[in-house]
């Protein structure tokens, strides 16, 4: 059915829009309604024309706005991108990348070249880097709603993540001239990307700091000015024979620092969703009609990615000495594809080096995994147990097996905590300054193997183990503690809360003094009939000291209780910091 340009761009958004709606009551991701929006109304979708024709006969109507979006879309992440965290990755991400990075694409490779389903060597290469790359977007998202952001593995992934991206940024370099992979060819390539950073990095340094400065009063000049520097650049790669995304990605990569870059992603962000809406219904319309071929292939790329994340995460955090659970949870934190997979795969298509096929059996893997992932990483805990006793009967040691024979070897320790989070790393710190003897009669009871190292370093004894298991309890010698203490929120605390913990302790040591976290007051009667000698509520401590500062306010004082608090925080070392 043709259409003019503007009709089959209203018949994209309304799509978009009807199918959005729909995923948003179902709770799943925007990206996944507008693929199948387009699918839909696509020329291998449904007939949903009036006299039964498809809706769009002609996805390439819409290919050059969509192609806008996609600039946009590299320019938005690379103003994104923290060049500082890039630069500083720290040693134990920086080698779980490589291998996750690396691995991933030798194993997607051998087996898409040998099994199917790509066509060819290049084709496969190509869903092979597709298939390592993660969803930075999925990932973010899950991990913040969980409060697992400042979890150990919850900033290996995010490290993981983003020299994922620099990856990206590679293959990119070299995705134009994959089809004649010669040596002149590919060192020319390299020379063109040489010159494109130079290029951006020296125009970025000492040429645009005083435009946008001299422009700074003119909000709608500093939109237009990034957006001109975003196609300037992008249309400075295409003239080097590189991939024009690539030349937007940097270009966002470059001001990324400035200080206009919040305003201009504010501003930019609308024109982007506008234009990568287009961008990725129109990959949706390249979709073809499933069969049940194409569901096993879906199925089978599925497979060799989750695996490939397992096998290549899991055993190097477990070398790396992160123990069982950090390990595995960041593996399954990765286990799907990235957005930028599926624009690297269009990007594939339009230099003829990848099929629609490719590109349907990427979408549909994209969907399956952008849900099975989601519910994966929500209950990645209870995953992690029932995976834990068939680690065990493949002789892997956990780290807590020589600690806790150690610990239960010598004299019990008079305290014992349970959990190491910001609230115990102050108390350790108060600790520190004002009753040092008390060092060496604490136990702490934690999972993170970082927590541990420093523990280790300030000569406090630390178990590794989760504080909700009774045998980690018992061997950490709670049974003959004076003191416990508990002060981890039921958030925090996973497949279990205070109470259970509690009435687990009294169990072990019916005379000791337990204190407990409570985050709702209705809890506290609850937790002192459970048995607790004290129940912490860090809330009315907090109203507390907020009614000091409000007074504070009234009277002019805060300098004086500014200088109070920050002679409380000078020269104080904590390990959460």
């Amino acid at each position: 059915m043709e259409h003019s340009l503007v009709t089959d761009i209203a018949l994209c958004i309304i799509a978009a829009w009807v199918v959005a709606v729909i995923s948003q009551v179902a709770r799943q991701p925007l990206l996944l309604a507008y693929l199948v929006a387009g699918f839909l109304i696509g020329p291998n979708g449904l007939p949903l024309g009036p006299n039964g024709e498809r809706l769009v006969t002609n996805p390439e109507s819409i290919q050059t706005i969509s192609e806008i979006g996609l600039a946009l879309l590299l320019f938005m992440i690379g103003l994104e991108i923290d060049l500082k965290k890039m630069l500083s990755a720290g040693r134990v991400i920086t080698i779980t990348a490589g291998a996750q990075i690396l691995g991933g694409v030798l194993i997607g490779w051998f087996f898409f070249s040998l099994l199917g389903p790509a066509q060819n060597h290049l084709e496969a290469l190509y869903l092979a880097v597709a298939a390592a790359m993660s969803s930075t977007v999925i990932i973010v998202k899950i991990l913040y709603d969980k409060r697992e952001l400042e979890t150990l593995s919850g900033r290996i992934t995010l490290g993981v993540l983003v020299l994922q991206d620099i990856a990206t940024i590679l293959f990119l370099a070299v995705q134009p001239n994959l089809k004649n992979p010669s040596a002149n060819v590919m060192l020319l390539a390299v020379w063109h990307v040489i010159l494109l950073l130079s290029v951006a990095f020296l125009a970025s340094r000492y040429l645009l700091p005083p435009i946008f400065k001299f422009i700074a009063r003119l909000p709608e000049l500093v939109l237009v000015g990034a957006l001109a520097w975003c196609f300037a650049m992008a249309g400075f790669a295409d003239a080097l024979k590189l991939s024009s995304a690539m030349g937007a990605l940097i270009a966002g990569m470059m001001v990324s620092t400035f200080p206009y870059t919040l305003d201009v992603v504010a501003k930019v962000t609308s024109l982007r969703d506008f234009f990568v809406t287009l961008f990725f219904v129109g990959l949706g319309m390249v979709i073809p009609m499933p069969t049940m071929s194409f569901i096993l292939w879906t199925l089978f790329v599925c497979l060799v990615l989750i695996v490939s994340r397992l096998i290549t995460v899991f055993p190097v955090l477990y070398k790396l000495r992160r123990g069982y659970r950090v390990s595995f949870l960041t593996g399954v934190n990765l286990c799907q594809m990235s957005e930028l997979s599926l624009v690297l795969l269009a990007l594939g298509k339009a230099c003829g080096d990848v099929s629609a096929n490719i590109i349907g059996i990427a979408a549909f893997t994209f969907a399956l995994l952008a849900v099975g992932s989601t519910y994966a990483m929500i209950g990645n805990d209870s995953l992690f147990r029932k995976t834990e006793p068939w680690l065990d009967k493949l002789g892997l040691k956990d780290l807590d097996e020589t600690e806790t024979k150690r610990v239960a070897d010598e004299k019990p320790k008079r305290i014992c905590w349970l959990g190491f989070s910001w609230t115990a790393s102050s108390l350790l710190a108060e600790i520190e300054r004002n009753r040092p003897d008390l060092l060496s009669e604490i136990v702490v009871i934690d999972f993170n193997p970082v927590v541990h190292e420093k523990l280790r370093r300030k000569n406090v004894h630390a178990v590794y183990g989760d504080i909700t298991a009774r045998d980690v309890l018992h061997h950490a010698g709670v049974s003959h503690a004076d003191i416990i203490i508990c002060s981890l929120p039921n958030i925090v605390l996973k497949g279990a809360d205070n109470l259970r913990i509690l009435r687990q302790l009294r169990e072990l040591n019916p005379h000791a003094k337990i204190v407990v976290h409570a985050e709702l007051l209705s809890d506290v009667p609850k937790l002192y009939a459970a048995g607790a000698d004290y129940v912490t509520a860090p809330r009315l401590l907090e109203a507390e000291d907020l009614l000091h500062v409000l007074e504070s306010a009234e009277k002019n004082l805060l300098a004086e209780k500014r200088q109070t608090q920050e002679k409380l925080l000078t020269n104080r070392s904590e390990i959460i910091p």
